[in-house]
């Protein structure tokens, strides 16, 4: 079977550090689809509007190697292996995620139209979108699901210090999901180091941070620009 592109979705992340783990994890993270020329048929989005979420397949085009039996889960502590079919690893057979994320518009009017916006996002911009379903909760939301190991850390949020004067350099709708990115505490669990200073892009931002404990301090903001 041949998979083609469809669409490309750009957000606020040019690198995957950083990024939320899981979709929907960062509400406030927001995303915009481009379908290719070949897709951009107001026809083919009809009805959709009335679906609050959507499926997303999409490809991990920042992950590189071959697919791997048994995998590090970064919310074990990237010290404990499971099977990669236990986990969404990118390091797959097909490299292919899938992310449920909510439809805020669709944008008819736009020159490269239909344009998606969503938010909950968990990709990095420049990602590729293979295709697009609804989310039907009546049989996509499943009461009484088991979560396996990934329900003991399903709650584990940090504490974020961030002091308002540094956060007043980003543009005020995008301080809410720089907060929310940084409560998954995107830090290497196997390293403690309190000293340490993490950094990525966000928005066109470097965001630099350290871990102390169970409190991660927002330490910089630089424009990159």
């Amino acid at each position: 079977m041949e998979i083609n592109r469809i669409a490309t979705i750009y957000t606020d992340f040019p690198g995957k550090f950083g990024l939320p783990r899981q979709a929907g994890l960062a509400p406030s993270l927001r995303g915009r689809i481009v379908m290719e020329k070949e897709f951009r048929r107001a026809e083919a989005f009809r009805g959709l509007e009335g679906f609050s979420h959507i499926w997303l397949i999409w490809g991990f085009s920042e992950s590189a190697g071959q697919w791997q039996p048994t995998v590090r889960p970064p919310r074990l502590g990237g010290n404990v292996r499971v099977g990669v079919f236990a986990s969404r690893s990118p390091f797959r057979p097909n490299g292919l995620g899938m992310s449920a994320v909510k439809l805020e518009r669709i944008d008819y009017e736009a020159e490269d139209g239909p344009v998606l916006y969503v938010s909950g996002i968990d990709m990095v911009s420049g990602t590729p979108v293979y295709d697009i379903k609804p989310y039907a909760p009546h049989a996509d939301c499943i009461n009484g699901a088991e979560g396996g190991f990934a329900a003991a850390v399903a709650d584990d949020y940090m504490e974020v210090a961030a002091p308002q004067k540094l956060l007043e350099r980003l543009p005020e709708d995008k301080r809410r999901g720089l907060l929310e990115a940084l409560a998954q505490d995107p830090a290497p669990h196997y390293q403690d180091d309190p000293k340490r200073i993490y950094g990525f892009e966000y928005a066109g931002f470097e965001i630099k941070f350290r871990r102390m404990e169970n409190l991660l301090i927002l330490e910089d903001i630089t424009d990159r620009v």
